[in-house]
């Protein structure tokens, strides 16, 4: 449970440029002020996190995340105003305001409103919008507790927020509004079609990018547990391994049930991968997952997540 005096130290904390890890409806963040660059240079370096790797900037409101915009379509307007608070990720041009550090040097920002009330509320006492990406280290499982950031972080940060467990579960969808028609740059639980729903415009797919990524979540490497995660197939792999499946249970060391539908499976994604990742195996095998628009960002954090060599079966 956060108090009232817990928010008004996380709030000052972040005012005075110290780091607070923070919960929100999709992973907990490393929260620092956004607009205090030397705050946002230890966001990377206790992640480990490359400078070409932009981070997104939350905001308490509209009005704030507006103020850090150097222009705002139409269809940001639409969008925010359907999905936020929420776990979607406008990119635009940044204001000059916005340190250099946190768009990765990029003249465009990532902006959000969160919907959890803790971090909108920690945001609006420290009167200033908070860089957070997720609260662990570089490419690694993200966090959807306060124990994860812990066993993560440890004492690298100045405060740690225990909100419960995050309602979405994995990152945000993030979507770029900078040239002819939204581009999809990282899928969530916001899917391409209800963005176009609510543009109108089609939404297109991000190519490949060399240099700095236009948002986080873009490295082919990413979200991974240390243990090896494979896709099952016809045999699961040889040795004592954890397998998560969602319609066949198969035997192994440890069989771990996941939810059948995209929003339960998302919401415990991490959480379970934390789980099998702690029980020191050979190896993670996953049950593919049925696949299509309401999987999509499940399919993401699956992808970057696994290992790059097979690991051979029985």
């Amino acid at each position: 449970m956060v108090s009232e005096q817990d928010l008004d130290r996380a709030a000052s904390i972040l005012r005075s440029g110290g780091l607070v890890a923070l919960p929100t409806e999709t992973v907990y963040g490393l929260g620092a002020d956004a607009l205090n660059a030397a705050a946002v240079a230890r966001i990377y370096r206790v992640k480990g996190r490359p400078v070409t790797s932009p981070l997104i900037v939350h905001a308490s409101s509209l009005e704030m995340a507006r103020d850090l915009a150097a222009a705002w379509p139409v269809e940001a307007d639409a969008l925010a105003r359907r999905f936020w608070p929420g776990p979607l990720t406008l990119v635009l041009p940044k204001h000059p305001k916005v340190p250099d550090i946190v768009t990765a040097g990029l003249d465009t920002v990532a902006l959000r409103v969160p919907s959890h009330p803790v971090a909108l509320e920690v945001i609006r006492r420290a009167d200033t919008p908070v860089a957070a990406p997720s609260a662990n280290r570089f490419t690694a499982l993200s966090p959807t507790t306060a124990e994860h950031v812990r066993a993560a972080l440890g004492g690298e940060v100045d405060l740690i927020l225990d909100g419960g467990p995050c309602e979405v579960g994995i990152e945000s969808a993030v979507v770029a509004l900078t040239g002819d028609g939204p581009v999809l740059l990282r899928p969530g639980a916001i899917t391409a079609e209800q963005i176009a729903a609510v543009t109108g415009l089609e939404v297109r797919a991000a190519g490949v990018v060399e240099g700095a990524h236009p948002s986080p979540g873009m490295h082919r490497k990413h979200y991974a547990p240390r243990t090896p995660l494979v896709l099952a197939g016809d045999r699961l792999p040889s040795g004592r391994g954890a397998y998560l499946w969602w319609n066949t249970p198969r035997a192994a060391a440890l069989a771990l049930q996941m939810p059948a539908d995209p929003t339960g499976y998302a919401r415990e994604l991490y959480r379970t991968l934390h789980a099998a990742d702690g029980a020191r195996l050979d190896w993670i095998a996953l049950e593919p997952v049925p696949g299509g628009a309401a999987w999509a960002g499940v399919e993401d954090r699956v992808k970057r997540a696994l290992r790059d060599e097979p690991v051979e079966p029985d």
